[in-house]
């Protein structure tokens, strides 16, 4: 393949009737790092299809290599996270100010990408999906994104660092009833948007929009050589295992892949009964 060529590229397509798992990985050089991921994603024990997708590709654009990274958690149906997996890292990228302003970039994005959603509702129905993306430019700059509660977690040193926001109803409370909403807190059960949704930010969720943001937080990391790897899942593995559990278990297994389905694995030992998509991306 010549330089300009996509290197690798997986978008993980989560399986419906009786496909319980899904697994892959990959590999690139760049900047002089071997830089490898692997995935694996498990259906839960819901009697609805498995509604987490993922993305995990690298490829080249212009005179740069861009690694694209992403979990999609959809609820109360597929339609959402599966137009996400297709359109959203499109629409980042096709930005105008994506290269200067990255950040500004990816919240363009995603607000166009929502308003998208919100516009095809009847077609894609009144469900909705968390998203946690990261993008590594060059192999040294990662910027994370994410909305809900799937979350992206870096290991330094072989400390846990989480680079995203779980958007909880009870941390944005005031800012949901500033907007004539509420959040429920009944006992036995998570708090909720207007007694519904268990995130206070997601993509689509039309009925809920009124009192709900799409809006991501950004966050910034430069990849250095006490940068080890990164892990991004969504709340299937997060409701079981702290972000530094998740870091001890995979710390020495040097094949992403493994890490990732191992994850899974000590996740439904713990009882996890939710769907679970891992994705575990190496640095040298």
């Amino acid at each position: 393949m010549t330089g300009r060529e996509i290197l690798h590229k997986m978008k993980v397509k989560a399986g419906f009737g009786s496909n319980s798992s899904d697994t892959g990985k990959g590999k690139t050089k760049v900047s002089g790092k071997r830089i490898s991921h692997g995935f694996h994603l498990v259906k839960g024990q819901a009697f609805h299809p498995m509604e987490d997708y993922a993305v995990a590709q690298f490829k080249h654009v212009g005179d740069s290599e861009l690694g694209l990274f992403a979990i999609f958690d959809g609820h109360l149906g597929h339609d959402v996270p599966d137009y996400l997996q297709s359109h959203l890292f499109g629409n980042i990228l096709k930005q105008p100010n994506f290269w200067i302003d990255t950040e500004s970039a990816i919240m363009k994005a995603y607000e166009i990408t929502d308003n998208k959603i919100l516009e095809k509702a009847k077609q894609m129905g009144r469900g909705g999906s968390t998203a946690v993306t990261a993008i590594l430019i060059d192999g040294l700059k990662l910027v994370v994104a994410n909305v809900g509660d799937s979350r992206a977690v870096i290991c330094k040193d072989g400390v846990a660092k989480q680079l995203s926001v779980d958007h909880e109803p009870n941390k944005e409370r005031k800012v949901i009833e500033k907007k004539g909403g509420f959040v429920s807190n009944i006992p036995g059960d998570v708090p909720r948007v207007d007694g519904q949704l268990a995130v206070a930010r997601a993509f689509g969720d039309r009925s809920l929009k009124m009192h709900l943001s799409s809006v991501p937080d950004v966050m910034v990391e430069i990849i250095d050589n006490q940068t080890e790897f990164l892990v991004l899942a969504s709340d299937g593995l997060w409701k079981v295992m702290s972000n530094q559990e998740v870091v001890d278990a995979i710390r020495e297994i040097s094949d992403p892949q493994v890490a990732a389905k191992h994850l899974t694995e000590v996740a439904l030992r713990k009882k996890s009964k939710d769907d679970i998509s891992c994705i575990v991306v190496k640095f040298g």
